[in-house]
């Protein structure tokens, strides 16, 4: 079965306003963007149900991850693991997957200074 990637250059809040792309995409790869629940408000309106967020992170991410949890509850729902990386020279970097269950409301995400004053 033949699979199509797409690539996008520019802001997530732009693409998800474009009804071509909100909720229709099956996954988000990130690395070195963003703290994890920035990660989820800008991918959670991208991503379809079933979809998920990949995220690599190095490092402890419990605080990250407990932040995380709330964005995805607000952002449509889902379920959010942790896998530890097994790459020499990589040890203490893992991927964080979060897969969306529901739908996320129109008002996500939010504009990028109301998200730094008002964070998970």
């Amino acid at each position: 079965m033949a699979r199509t990637v797409a690539t996008f250059t520019g802001r997530a809040e732009r693409l998800a306003g474009d009804p071509e792309h909100r909720q229709r995409w099956p996954a988000v790869l990130a690395r070195a963007v963003a703290a994890l629940p920035e990660l989820v408000e800008l991918s959670f309106p991208l991503l379809a149900r079933g979809g998920v967020l990949i995220a690599w992170k190095r490092g402890d991410v419990s605080t990250e991850a407990t932040a995380a949890a709330r964005a995805v509850l607000a952002l449509g729902g889902g379920v959010l693991q942790t896998a530890d990386v097994s790459v020499s020279g990589l040890s203490g970097h893992r991927l964080v997957i979060v897969t969306k269950t529901g739908s996320t409301p129109e008002r996500f995400p939010r504009d990028p200074v109301v998200r730094r004053r008002s964070p998970w």
